[in-house]
C-alpha cells in the first residue's frame, strides 16, 4: 500500500523536485544516476509507466487519491504520495495543476541514435528547437503521423522537460528518440553526414528558390528519409540546408510565407510519413 503523506512542511526535501529544483537540477538529481523528470496528469503518467519509467513519488490533491488518480496510485506501488488542497499545491509548485497530479520519475539511459534508427524508414530530426511547446507538439505529430523515431540535436530543449511532456500528451514516452551528436558543433559540422552514413536521405524543410514541393513523388519513393526541421524564427542553418539531399517547401496561399515549426512538422509528417 502507498504511504499517503499530508503536506505540513513546505521545505521538506522530498518536495524539492516539484517545488524548488530547476529542470537542469532535475536532470542531475542524485542519487538517481540518470536524473529525474516530472510527468503531469493521469494519462501522461500512465503512458510513462507503460514505457517502463520508474516512479519516485506522487504529488496531488487529496481528493484525487481515490478519484481520478486512483489507478495511478495503485500502479505506482509503495512510492510516497504527497497530498494537500489545490490552493496549497498551487502555492507550493508556483502554478495551478491542470490535472491535479504530478509524478517524479527516474530518467532512463538514453539509447544510441543509430540503434533506434536501424529499422526506421522515416525519422524526424529537430535542429535546435528550443520552445518546449513546439517540441512537445512535434512529438505528438510524429507519433500520430507516421514517423518511426525522433532525433534531437544538441541545443534543443530536453524532450522530458515538463511542458514538452505535457504538450506531447505523453507521446515522448511512446516514440523512440535520442540525441544525435554530443555537442552543437558536432551536429553543425557533420550531422547530415551521420544521417547519410545511416542510410538516410535528408530533407531540409526550408523556403529557398531551389525547393521542391512536398508532394513531389520523388520524395515518397525514397527508401529512408530524415525530415529535418529548424528552430523557431531562423529555421535551419544554411550549412544544414546545403548538406541535405532535398530542400522541401509546403505550398501556401493568401500570401502566407511560412508556418510555425510545429504546424509545418504535422504537414510534412502527413505527406512523407509511413501510412
Amino acid at each position: 500500500m502507498p504511504e499517503i503523506i499530508q503536506i505540513t512542511d513546505y521545505n521538506a526535501p522530498e518536495l524539492d523536485p516539484y517545488a524548488r529544483l530547476t529542470e537542469r537540477e532535475l536532470f542531475h538529481s542524485l542519487p538517481f544516476d540518470n536524473g529525474l523528470f516530472i510527468a503531469e496528469s493521469p494519462n501522461v503518467i500512465h503512458r510513462a509507466l507503460d514505457a517502463g519509467y520508474r516512479p519516485v513519488s506522487l504529488l496531488m490533491e487529496e481528493s484525487h487519491v481515490r478519484g481520478q488518480a486512483k489507478a495511478v496510485v495503485e500502479r505506482c506501488g509503495n512510492v510516497p504520495v504527497y497530498v494537500s488542497t489545490l490552493d496549497v499545491l498551487t502555492n507550493l509548485t508556483g502554478f495551478q495543476l491542470t490535472r491535479g497530479v504530478l509524478c517524479a520519475m527516474e530518467r532512463r539511459p538514453e539509447p544510441d541514435w543509430r540503434e533506434i534508427c536501424k529499422s526506421a524508414t522515416r525519422i524526424a530530426v529537430l535542429e535546435e528547437v528550443v520552445n518546449p511547446t513546439n517540441l512537445g507538439a512535434i512529438f505528438r505529430s510524429a507519433a500520430a503521423l507516421g514517423m518511426d523515431a525522433v532525433l534531437v540535436t544538441p541545443g534543443s530543449v530536453d524532450p522530458l522537460y515538463r511542458r514538452c511532456v505535457r504538450v506531447s500528451m505523453g507521446t515522448v514516452f511512446q516514440m523512440p528518440w535520442a540525441h544525435i551528436g554530443t555537442e552543437v558543433s558536432e551536429w553543425r559540422s557533420h550531422g547530415i553526414d551521420m544521417l547519410h552514413e545511416a542510410g538516410f536521405k535528408a530533407v531540409a524543410m526550408a523556403l529557398r528558390l531551389d525547393s521542391v514541393s512536398i508532394d513531389d513523388p520523388t520524395l515518397s519513393r525514397e527508401e529512408k528519409l530524415a525530415i529535418v526541421l529548424g528552430t523557431e524564427g531562423d529555421g535551419l542553418k544554411t550549412d544544414t540546408i546545403v548538406s541535405c539531399d532535398y530542400t522541401v517547401k509546403i505550398p501556401m496561399s493568401h500570401g502566407v510565407d511560412s508556418l510555425n515549426v510545429a504546424a509545418a512538422s504535422a504537414v510534412a509528417f502527413w505527406q512523407l510519413g509511413n501510412h
